[in-house]
């Protein structure tokens, strides 16, 4: 079965705040907003699996991109390569715009076994 999800962690340094702001980010990148708009992509939050790298102090929350229906390979690697572009873009202009580093983001895919 082909990818369909592809997970946003942020794994050091956030807040609730940066997982609403990166969320509301990635709703507003083109190509995604295309697809949402088209009812091909959901962006959701969930909570957060904690693991060794993530901080208890920080962000519970995880983003989720999950093509909807049956995703063909090449249509899950232009996403996953935009997602990949709007988190460093986010990551830049956060910093840009308040003080300290921003926080640490992992994006990777993930078969939610739909």
């Amino acid at each position: 079965m082909a990818n369909n999800t592809i997970r946003v962690r942020m794994v050091r340094g956030a807040n609730d705040a940066d997982v609403a702001a990166l969320k509301a980010w990635l709703e507003r990148e083109n190509r995604l907003e295309l697809l949402r708009n088209g009812g091909r992509l959901e962006i959701r939050e969930q909570p957060s699996a904690q693991d060794a790298d993530t901080s208890p102090m920080g962000a519970a929350m995880d983003i989720l991109l999950v093509l909807v229906g049956a995703a063909a390979p090449k249509l899950f690697e232009e996403v996953y390569e935009q997602v990949k572009s709007g988190v460093r873009a986010w990551r830049e202009n956060r910093r840009a715009v308040e003080r300290g580093e921003p926080p640490e983001v992992e994006v990777a895919p993930e078969n939610d076994g739909r």
